[in-house]
């Protein structure tokens, strides 16, 4: 037993450098080719995080825009709406007072009608009696 612990202290011993060399190794692996490979990483991670989150905040103030776009349309189509119904309540009134003006004047020529056939009918009636009279005195003559 004494002979293998020591063959395996000899062993050990030889191992050393090859230990001390991937040490070497390994902290050159990491001092040249790791860190900067972790800082590319890491940029390369953060611009894509940068680029998402613009994109995100791009995407957030398009449909904001959108939804103002949409709510001055709604606005704007309201406005319209209610200057055609008030357009077309004018034009009803117009036309409405257009009736009443026709109507007025219908009126108006019909009482003139009206006034001038009772004259015609009273100058004709006193015509129409005072021939029957003279009729009926000419016949007692006669």
């Amino acid at each position: 037993m004494d002979k293998t612990l020591h063959d395996l202290g000899a062993i050990l011993l030889k191992a050393v450098p090859t230990f001390v060399l991937l040490l070497l190794l390994n902290a050159y692996l990491n001092a040249i080719f790791f860190k900067p490979l972790k800082a590319v990483l890491q940029k390369r991670r953060e611009a894509t995080e940068g680029v998402r989150e613009a994109a995100e905040a791009g995407q957030k103030a398009a449909a904001e825009r959108a939804a103002e776009y949409d709510a001055r349309l709604r606005d704007a189509r309201a406005v319209i709406y209610r200057e055609q119904e008030e357009m077309q309540s004018q034009h009803v009134e117009e036309a409405h007072q257009k009736t009443r003006e026709l109507v007025q004047t219908a009126k108006h020529q019909l009482d003139q009608e009206l006034a001038f056939a009772r004259r015609e009918l009273s100058q004709t009636a006193s015509d129409l009696a005072d021939q029957i009279t003279n009729t009926l005195l000419e016949r007692r003559v006669n």
